[in-house]
């Protein structure tokens, strides 16, 4: 028997950054950890690492491509068989290519939002019976801070471009698409909390203001944005800060019962801004961390995404 206090987690994009720190911190505390990652060369280096510097042995190393629906089929086939149990997923794992040009996944759809929201939402539809399973299963989405930029009334999630390319490069910005794809994310998080309270799954979410970038990942930027992120580097928390409020989310009794709520770095649940009161009201709400845009409550948008996300995937992953 598993002890309670021991859980089984995933977490996606656990090679490098947050989701390597979080599986550090999680190793540390003897949980059994399933690193989900798309580079395996790389990740085995990275869970040899941890597995060594905690002594945890219980520190695993799966395949995925969290922008391919067979690489996620395949992988939860393989984990289910495998593990045949679950208690925490943290979709961590993400994308936001600096610069790249428009660009779809395999099955057709913009790459950003099918790694960054469809992908989660057919891997959480298909590892759904197992979390049910589970005396306190928790699903963790990653924010951003981004999606302020949705507190102008005016701005709304572009879907006319999640399966073709627009005809003008110059409406392309993969800054957008990743706004875009975090604002879809937070409303699945709210949705994905009324769909599974029967199964005594808890949904959560976590605003990420940044985290520092290793010299490896700031390789991959594009020159002319490499300076900002060194200089962002200056202000940003390490990824150990943000690896430990996951922990904290994902563990603490405290949380419990709190299914639906969306985190910032204090671990204060963020309220919905209010919308028409005022300039004064408007800049005050942007520059704090206490509220987050209003029109991640539209319903008719939730759905929207939710209708999308299981015309994709396909009708069978809804089953358990």
């Amino acid at each position: 028997m598993k002890k309670a206090n021991i859980r089984t987690v995933i977490i996606t994009g656990a090679n490098s950054g947050i989701g390597k720190a979080a599986a550090r911190k999680f190793a540390v505390e003897g949980h059994t950890v399933i690193m989900a990652c798309r580079n395996l060369e790389k990740s085995q280096l990275v869970r040899n690492q941890i597995a060594t510097e905690t002594g945890n042995g219980r520190v695993y190393l799966e395949q995925v491509d969290m922008g391919s629906f067979e690489s996620i089929r395949q992988f939860c086939s393989r984990y289910i068989e495998t593990y045949r149990a679950l208690d925490i997923l943290i979709h961590n794992a993400a994308y936001f290519n600096h610069g790249a040009p428009y660009t779809q996944s395999a099955d057709g759809i913009e790459i950003t939002f099918a790694t960054n929201v469809a992908g989660p939402f057919l891997m959480t539809m298909l590892l759904r019976g197992l979390l049910a399973e589970s005396d306190d299963a928790r699903i963790l989405h990653a924010g951003s801070n981004i999606i302020k930029h949705f507190l102008n009334p005016k701005k709304e999630i572009d879907f006319d471009h999640l399966l073709k390319e627009p005809e003008n490069p110059r409406h392309h910005s993969v800054y957008i698409n990743y706004r875009n794809s975090k604002m879809a994310l937070l409303m699945l998080t709210f949705r994905m909390a009324e769909e599974f309270a029967g199964d005594g799954i808890k949904l959560y979410s976590l605003q990420i203001n940044g985290a520092t970038m290793s010299k490896e990942a700031l390789m991959k930027v594009k020159p002319h944005f490499r300076m900002i992120a060194r200089v962002q580097n200056l202000f940003f928390r390490p990824p150990e800060f943000t690896a430990d409020l996951y922990v904290e989310i994902c563990t603490s009794e405290k949380f419990r019962n709190s299914s639906g709520a969306y985190f910032n770095h204090k671990l204060e649940i963020m309220q919905p801004a209010q919308t028409g009161a005022g300039i004064l009201t408007d800049i005050k709400q942007g520059a704090g961390a206490g509220v987050y845009p209003a029109y991640a409550l539209r319903k008719e948008v939730q759905n929207r995404i939710w209708d999308l996300c299981e015309e994709w995937t396909g009708d069978r992953v809804m089953s358990r």
